[in-house]
């Protein structure tokens, strides 16, 4: 029994309008939480056996705008980097919580557990280069590297272990010029099934979204919507019953293009499976511990019993 923990980066629930993206149609896989027309602020909360859909809030008692570094930070240990920063800081995470990321995150908690934890993005010699030099690494690869697992490169990239930042692998590609193979979306989310059913967490990050918002480019919001909304309705359509998707967000900022900057909106919490840890979550802090209690529970949890009257 394993979680599949889907990180996207900036999304938030805005007003149902033009400027927003996310409330369009088009994006199936949040149509599929929301069970409206995409994602928006009056989307109604859904909590029912196997199906979740909630928002939780980024802000965190915090003044300001909530950034990547802090909110991160708490998504990924469960405790308020914001409040022990003083301020909201980001897109690396600040000097006073990195203790939060290499001595107390999620990926240690799962391993404490007995349980085996994976990070699917792999990334380039570069990436090692510049972030060495400077001790400088984002979230997620410094709770990976300081659990003692080893971050995935091009290697893992080519034999199918790992999925690049874009998903297809274009990038590397065009822009690297690394030999690597371009895959579908769909591809992409099969290698996160496989994952799945090797390690009992798998985590993956997408930030293009934060980049498009910041952008204020909807041509561009919208190509990121062909890259990640296949690849999310592959997870949803293939995740075994025994196993939880969960989907959310850092801090709010593509669903609103008027602004390039980050919001105050909530976030939205996705989950498909075991939902029942999520359903009082109200705050980024809340992701962790509830992660941490589906990983704790899988030995008295039955699919069978709570599909029953699913949505399955």
């Amino acid at each position: 029994m394993s979680v599949i923990f889907i990180f996207i980066d900036g999304v938030g629930l805005g007003l149902n309008n033009d400027k927003n993206p996310l409330a369009s149609k088009s994006w199936t896989s949040l149509s599929y939480f929301t069970e409206k027309k995409g994602l928006h602020i009056r989307c109604k909360e859904i909590d029912r056996p196997g199906h979740l859909f909630r928002p939780i809030d980024a802000n965190l008692g915090v003044s300001g705008l909530p950034q990547s570094g802090t909110g991160q930070t708490t998504l990924f240990s469960g405790e308020n980097a914001s409040k022990i920063a003083g301020k909201h800081y980001g897109p690396f995470p600040y000097s006073t919580t990195r203790y939060l990321l290499e001595e107390k995150s999620l990926f240690h908690k799962v391993l404490e557990l007995g349980k085996k934890p994976v990070f699917m993005n792999a990334y380039p010699d570069l990436f090692f280069k510049k972030a060495e030099k400077r001790d400088r690494w984002t979230a997620t690869t410094l709770m990976v590297r300081s659990a003692g697992i080893p971050l995935y490169r091009e290697k893992h990239v080519k034999s199918g272990k790992a999925i690049t930042a874009e998903i297809t692998q274009n990038v590397w590609r065009e822009k690297l010029n690394i030999d690597v193979p371009v895959i579908t979306s769909e591809e992409a989310g099969e290698r996160v099934i496989k994952a799945s059913q090797e390690n009992d967490l798998v985590l993956y990050e997408f930030f293009l979204t934060d980049k498009a918002g910041h952008r204020m480019d909807y041509d561009y919001a919208e190509e990121i919507r062909e890259l990640l909304d296949p690849f999310l309705m592959t997870l949803i359509k293939n995740i075994s019953k025994k196993d939880t998707l969960v989907v959310t967000s850092d801090h709010g900022n593509l669903e609103d293009l008027s602004t390039k900057t980050h919001t105050r909106n909530p976030v939205p919490l996705f989950a498909k499976g075991n939902t029942a840890p999520f359903r009082t979550a109200k705050t980024l802090m809340d992701v962790t511990p509830a992660i941490l209690s589906v990983l704790k529970t899988d030995d008295i949890y039955s699919p069978e019993e709570f599909f029953r009257t699913g949505d399955e």
